[in-house]
């Protein structure tokens, strides 16, 4: 989850705050999360009690990590790895930490398990990104290996920060971006990710009524929607340069023109200059389009295109599909 960055107005905040929806898990289990009405000191403008502190170094970065007052089973030797797994995967995406400093609170939850919430702001309290996760008390060690959370929100720190109605690119490039940069890593297998894919892009289609993606803002269209967007431009930008470049090579170039949380740009900015460096002008035209009419994917065509299809254990992969090496082109770990 996206927060907004301390000078937005209140009204623009709780508004946004009253939007939100925990996660694409969720959308995986096809269960869409309430708004969160978490305890006090949730916000971030809040001060919790600090006691005991870490610090990494990662992609180029300063992570500082702070465990909140209260109880949990693991200790901070056993939860770190989870973090440091999670920041180089977002620095083998982008080349390197989107940001130079950044401060991550793992909040715990009396007798609950799992991570259960991450929300992500920037410029907060003097850190270019913040985020803060719930992460339940009795949480194992599988929990952690299995969580794609942490990922998520540190994703958030490389995009600069939107207005409300552009919420759904700050959450479909997380949710897209997140499992590609764990294959990148070989934390995840790309048959598994492609097949999560498959189950979850649907999600995302124009549903009747749907004005676009700048006016729709339900949970569907906020998170897969936007995820579609990014798998569609990624693969149009690599049809157009005969596959040498493609959506992450605009997105760390908007890294590099100072695109990351802590600044607020006009989104078309940024896919300007996302565009400049593929040499297309895919993400431009692209967006004025889907964000304001439905713009539907045939995604049956989609996937076999790219010559996907589901298993019994994950994505079945055919290698003569007029696609395939773009398919497999997305999921390699780039310089």
């Amino acid at each position: 989850m996206r927060g907004k960055s301390v000078g937005v107005a209140f009204l623009m905040l709780a508004l946004a705050v009253l939007r939100q929806f925990s996660s694409p898990a969720e959308a995986q289990s096809g269960n869409p999360a309430p708004p969160h009405n978490g305890p006090q000191g949730w916000g971030p403008g809040s001060r919790e009690q600090v006691v005991s502190s870490q610090t990494l170094q990662i992609g180029g970065a300063t992570l500082q990590v702070d465990f909140a007052a209260g109880a949990l089973d693991l200790t901070p030797a056993q939860i770190l790895p989870w973090l440091q797994h999670a920041a180089q995967a977002v620095t083998v995406y982008y080349g390197h930490f989107p940001v130079p400093r950044a401060h991550i609170l793992i909040v715990p939850v009396v007798d609950r398990s799992g991570v259960l919430q991450g929300a992500t702001w920037g410029d907060m309290h003097g850190w270019p990104g913040f985020t803060r996760i719930r992460l339940g008390q009795h949480t194992t060690v599988q929990d952690l290996t299995e969580d794609w959370t942490m990922t998520h929100e540190l994703v958030h720190m490389a995009f600069p920060s939107l207005p409300d109605d552009q919420h759904w690119m700050e959450e479909g490039l997380a949710t897209y971006i997140e499992p590609i940069a764990r294959v990148q890593t070989g934390e995840l297998s790309a048959n598994q990710v492609w097949r999560d894919m498959m189950d979850g892009m649907i999600k995302g289609e124009p549903a009747p009524g749907d004005q676009g993606l700048d006016r729709t803002h339900t949970w569907g269209r906020t998170y897969w929607g936007g995820a579609l967007f990014c798998l569609v431009a990624d693969i149009n930008i690599r049809r157009q340069t005969n596959n040498r470049k493609g959506l992450q090579d605009a997105l760390r170039a908007i890294v590099k023109a100072g695109g990351t949380i802590d600044h607020g740009w006009p989104l078309m900015n940024a896919l300007e200059i996302g565009d400049q460096a593929t040499g297309t002008r895919v993400l431009t035209n692209q967006y004025k389009q889907w964000s304001q009419s439905p713009s539907p994917v045939d995604l049956p065509k989609l996937w076999k295109d790219l010559g996907v299809s589901a298993g019994q254990t994950g994505a079945e992969f055919n290698s003569n599909a007029p696609l395939a090496q773009i398919r497999d082109a997305i999921a390699t770990r780039q310089p």
